[in-house]
Formats: structure tokens, C-alpha cells, sequence
């Protein structure tokens, strides 16, 4: 049997593809006044670029699940990570707007797939009591995105061009890719699996609540981030660098809050820490909401918000339990779950805001959809148990 610790550097490897990742997505949302004004359009056309990749994300979660059932793990993530460079050196490099938002949506593609699977890899390479631990790993490395590759491609951006943000994680997951075929054990993997089992997924209620969870619930985290920035700017003097500082520390928040994530998962069980998770965000939300008008309660706001927003750990650890042999697609469609939360919470927040709320409102909408969240994943656990299979509700 293979040793946890052989999994050691396939595990960076997936943490740097996830690092890529979390560059290329987060990248893209500074860059855009660079690329609206060199291609000589308005910001809200721009933001169809940042659309069409959370657009990929979704509709490429199911469709690369049953393209890669039948894939060992290590061909099918490093297959993911070398379309997901090719697509990010191809918006790089190709000319006009048309060009940008389809290389961006077929970027998103293998976001999910790549994610999930990684995720369920590292969980696998590790003992049953310790696979939230595994799971947080990878997705480390994409919290580290925000503190070094995000502040890194916007450099770039703006000092030698926006294409030279998109060609960073680019070449970022060019690497991952080459290290996954290279360091990753051959394992994992049905030669014997039909693809569109992996359908059945979409099928299951335990799994479907699941994701309702994440959808919901984490809505309330980027109802509030969205419109950071903009509140910092309206609200108070606050000085160049706080803006570059808040975003930092939310990187520096989500990295921390990940890794307490793994640990509360195996020390209280998948439902409980859930529960702590939306508990800490909907407080810390509140104090967001609370710090709105004094930029350093704001940074600190920003901090604590990352920290505590560690819900996609016990809820991936969970869809291993009840996904059955559905887990490639499951875990893609966690991840596609919370790229539908970037659009609801920034939705509702922005309809707050325009109905003249006034910029406390965001953090009150983020308290809404946690609790709303925390309230599904209530009724999640009691359809478990009137279906008698919740005996591993408690953890």
C-alpha cells in the first residue's frame, strides 16, 4: 500500500495548481480596467469576462467529471491543469474582446474538476481520520493565491501589461501539470466505470443538499468582499495601501481559516464544524457590517471574514460520504456550488445597495444568506435521518 508520505510532493503539485487557479480567477477582477481601456471598452462589458469564466466553472463541473471517470486521477488532473495553461496563455495572448471572454470561459472549464478531484486525492492519500486535514492542503494553495500570485499578476498588469497577468498562471499551471505527471503515485482511477454514472450524483439528495449548503450559505462571504473596496472608498480617507492591504489580509485570513478548518473537521465531525463555520461567518459579517466608515476595523473585517469562512472543507469531506461512486462529480460540483455563491451574494448585496441601504447593508445580506444556509443544512441532517442514514450525522 502506498505511504502517506509519497503523497507529499503530488500534493504540492496540486497545491500549485490550485495556486494557479486562485490567481488566474482573482487576478482577472483587478486586471479589468487594464483590458477594458486597452480594448477600448466600457468596465460593465469587461465584467462579461469575469462572468464567462464563473459560467465555465459551472457548466464544466458535470461535463469534465464524466469525460474523466474512466481517468486515473493523476492523467485527469494533470490533464486539467495543461488545458487550463493553454487556455490562460491563449486569453493572453489572442487579440480583442470576443477572443478574451472565450478563452476566460473555457479557462473555467476544469476549475471545478481540478479542484474537487485534487481534494479528494490528497483526502485519499491520507487515513480515514485525517482526510479534511489532506483536503485542506490543496485548497491552501489557493488562499496563498490571494497573499503572492494575485498581488503579483496585478504588478505585472499594471507596470509591463494586463496580458502578463494572464500569462503568470499560465505558465503556473504549466508547471503543476508537468510535476502531477511527474511526482503523482499511479493511482486511483476505474478503467470499468461508466461516465454517466457519475450523473447519479446529480440525482442524490444527500448530495444535492449538500451543495445547497455552499450555494447558500457562503453567498453571505462574497455579498460582503464584492463590495469591500467600494465601501473603503466611500466611507472613509483611508490611504492607497489599505486597499492592497485588505485584500492581502483576507488572502492571509482564508490561508489560516482553511488550515483551522481541516483540524475542526476531524475534531468535531463534518456537521458540527459546519455549523462552526457558518456560526463564524455570520458574526463575522456582523462586525463587518459594524466596521463599515473606520478603514482599519475594515482591514481587520476583512481579515476575520477569510478566517472563519472555512465551510468548503467539512462540506467536501462530507460529499466523500454520501456521494457513493459519484465522487469525481460530486466534489467538481461542490466547488461549482460556490462559484453560484459569487453570484448570488454579490446579486442580493448590490440590490440592497441600489435600494439605498447604505454600504452597512452588504454584511446584513451576508448575515441572511449564512443563516439561510445554516438553516439548509438543518434540513439536510433531518432528511438524513428520516431516511435512516444518518448514523454518521454527528461526524
Amino acid at each position: 500500500m502506498t505511504q502517506p508520505s509519497e503523497f507529499r510532493n503530488a500534493i504540492l503539485a496540486l497545491a500549485l495548481g490550485a495556486f494557479a487557479i486562485g490567481t488566474s480567477e482573482f487576478a482577472a477582477m483587478g486586471l479589468l480596467p487594464y483590458f477594458a481601456a486597452d480594448l477600448g471598452i466600457s468596465e460593465p462589458q469587461a465584467g462579461h469576462v469575469i462572468s464567462a469564466y464563473a459560467l465555465g466553472v459551472v457548466i464544466g463541473a458535470p461535463v469534465t467529471s464524466i469525460m474523466g471517470a474512466r481517468l486515473p486521477r493523476r492523467r485527469y488532473l494533470a490533464a486539467l491543469m495543461g488545458f487550463y495553461a493553454v487556455m490562460n496563455l491563449l486569453a493572453a495572448v489572442l487579440p480583442g474582446l470576443a477572443a478574451l471572454t472565450g478563452m476566460r470561459f473555457l479557462a473555467g472549464l476544469p476549475h471545478g474538476g481540478f479542484l474537487g478531484v485534487a481534494m479528494l486525492y490528497a483526502a485519499d492519500a491520507l487515513p480515514a481520520h485525517r482526510r479534511a486535514r489532506g483536503a485542506a492542503q490543496v485548497l491552501i494553495g489557493l488562499t496563498v493565491a490571494n497573499i503572492v500570485g494575485v498581488p503579483l499578476a496585478g504588478a505585472l498588469g499594471q507596470s509591463i501589461g494586463w496580458r502578463w497577468g494572464f500569462a503568470l498562471p499560465g505558465v503556473l499551471a504549466l508547471a503543476s501539470a508537468w510535476m502531477i505527471l511527474k511526482v503523482a503515485p499511479r493511482v486511483g482511477g476505474n478503467p470499468d466505470a461508466r461516465p454517466w454514472d457519475e450523473l447519479q450524483a446529480l440525482r442524490n439528495p444527500r448530495v444535492l443538499w449538500i451543495l445547497a449548503v455552499g450555494a447558500i450559505g457562503f453567498g453571505g462571504l462574497f455579498a460582503v468582499y464584492a463590495f469591500l473596496t467600494a465601501a473603503i472608498l466611500a466611507t472613509t480617507d483611508a490611504p492607497g495601501w489599505a486597499i492592497p492591504l485588505a485584500l492581502a489580509m483576507f488572502g492571509v485570513g482564508g490561508t489560516l481559516g482553511t488550515w483551522l478548518a481541516g483540524r475542526v473537521t476531524e475534531r468535531l465531525g463534518q456537521i458540527r464544524a459546519a455549523y462552526v463555520s457558518l456560526a463564524a461567518m455570520a458574526v463575522t459579517q456582523g462586525f463587518a457590517s459594524i466596521a463599515v466608515g473606520n478603514w482599519p476595523l475594515m482591514v481587520l473585517s476583512s481579515f476575520l471574514m477569510a478566517a472563519g469562512a472555512g465551510l468548503v472543507i467539512p462540506l467536501q469531506t462530507r460529499l466523500m460520504d454520501v456521494a457513493g461512486k459519484a465522487q469525481n462529480m460530486a466534489a467538481a460540483m461542490n466547488h461549482a456550488a460556490f462559484n453560484a455563491a459569487n453570484a448570488l451574494g454579490p446579486f442580493l448585496a448590490g440590490l440592497a445597495l441600489t435600494a439605498g441601504l447604505g454600504w452597512r447593508a452588504p454584511g446584513l445580506v451576508g448575515i441572511v444568506l449564512t443563516t439561510a444556509g445554516a438553516v439548509v443544512l438543518a434540513l439536510a441532517v433531518r432528511q438524513d435521518r428520516a431516511s435512516g442514514l444518518a448514523a454518521d450525522c454527528a461526524g
